[in-house]
């Protein structure tokens, strides 16, 4: 099968340009030579492959959003779901971090000056500083707007103390772009800061033993009395809730897709396994009930990435309704991506249970889609609010 009837074929029921099939077949190559034959080894040793992160960065993976004249690739959102859908089907862990770092060059790219475009984003497009992002804490995780890091001001700069939790790529991360209470309670008394690895007061706790995500590091992030200069700040005192809740949007409609991209992939190998076992004398393929089976995981992928590509095309648009779709179009692709990839272990039967398959960790990797980026309970309450004109 040629690379591009591979994509057509995952990617049918969509309507692509040239250009976007391009990157979707650049990107599955990638994906096929450099993420998927070693996802289940990384799993396993708890590895983070930064060097392989940076080849990707020579197709422009690191900075998939950034404008071209900042170094970066200059992608739409509708690009980019294409892009972090496949790369996921190599694996969801590694790509789901991608998704993260480009949501933190994003946010430099957005609403840094110049002076802070030149100082980060070369080096975040090339790869050879990471990003994280750092919101949640451990007694603020869905109410993110009770966050309780303080920047305090001195003269010109600010002195950063508090804990971040959750925290993907952190200690690997060189760049951190970090929430802090700068003013009063709530969402308004909120800024942004970009905080580095190096800066004295930067520690982090011991990587997170976790379910899934393994081929990433996930660790506490320690501000300890930071003391950062004024031009760490970006936007406007107050600005760093909007900030967060801005790029959060794009960083939902990543993970929906790498939710999408290893669901793919975990229904690609089950009709594989099905086509080689046999039972009762017959493959198990030819079992009209597994066919069903089957058609329902690839109707309701279907479905999810409409409403995902639907989402994207609203928030390059800047639609009013862009946010809503972004938290539709999370919590209906992550939970039909994890419910896909569980099937298609259960389809593999005992098999499926092992790690050498590669099901299982996709199932691992998937369940936490589920809850970060927002986690879908949350988005429920984002698209009932709007429904009901902000109704608690």
């Amino acid at each position: 099968m040629t690379t591009a009837t591979r994509t057509n074929t995952a990617l049918s029921g969509t309507f692509l340009t040239d250009d976007q099939l391009a990157i979707a077949e650049t990107t599955l190559d990638f994906a096929e030579e450099h993420l998927a034959p070693h996802a289940v080894a990384w799993d396993r040793d708890k590895h983070f492959p930064v060097d392989v992160l940076r080849k990707g960065a020579d197709l422009g993976l690191g900075g998939v959003y950034v404008r071209e004249e900042s170094g970066g690739s200059g992608l739409t959102r509708s690009d980019g779901v294409l892009v972090f859908e496949t790369l996921a089907t190599g694996c969801p862990s590694l790509a789901g971090y991608l998704s993260i770092h480009n949501m933190v060059a994003w946010m430099i790219d957005r609403y840094g000056d110049d002076a802070q475009r030149r100082r980060w984003l070369p080096a975040l497009c090339a790869m050879e500083a990471l990003g994280s992002y750092c919101l949640t804490e451990p007694g603020a995780g869905s109410d993110a707007s009770a966050l309780r890091t303080r920047a305090e001001r001195d003269g010109d700069h600010y002195v950063l103390t508090g804990v971040k939790q959750f925290v993907s790529g952190a200690g690997a991360s060189k760049v951190y772009v970090v929430m802090a209470r700068t003013g009063e309670d709530g969402p308004r008394g909120i800024s942004a800061f970009v905080v580095e690895r190096g800066d004295a007061g930067v520690s982090f706790g011991p990587n997170e033993k976790k379910m899934g995500w393994n081929a990433q590091p996930t660790r506490q992030v320690v501000l300890d009395g930071v003391r950062v200069s004024a031009d760490r700040r970006l936007g406007a005192e107050g600005d760093g809730f909007r900030i967060a809740m801005n790029g959060l949007n794009g960083g939902r409609l990543g993970i929906a897709a790498c939710s999408l991209g290893g669901a793919r992939s975990a229904l690609h190998r089950a009709l594989a396994h099905l086509a080689d076992r046999e039972a009762f004398g017959a493959p198990l393929l030819d079992a009209q009930a597994l066919q069903f089976q089957l058609a329902d995981m690839a109707t309701e992928l279907a479905a999810a990435r409409a409403l995902v590509r639907q989402a994207a095309e609203a928030l390059d648009r800047g639609l009013p309704q862009a946010a809503q779709l972004c938290a539709m179009a999370k919590r209906f692709a992550t939970d039909t991506g994890y419910e896909v990839a569980d099937r298609a272990l259960q389809l593999h039967g005992g098999y499926g249970y092992l790690s050498e398959y590669g099901i299982e960790k996709i199932v691992r990797d998937l369940r936490v889609h589920r809850i970060l980026e927002g986690t879908n309970e949350i988005m429920r309450l984002i698209v009932a609010r709007d429904l009901t004109g902000g109704r608690r």
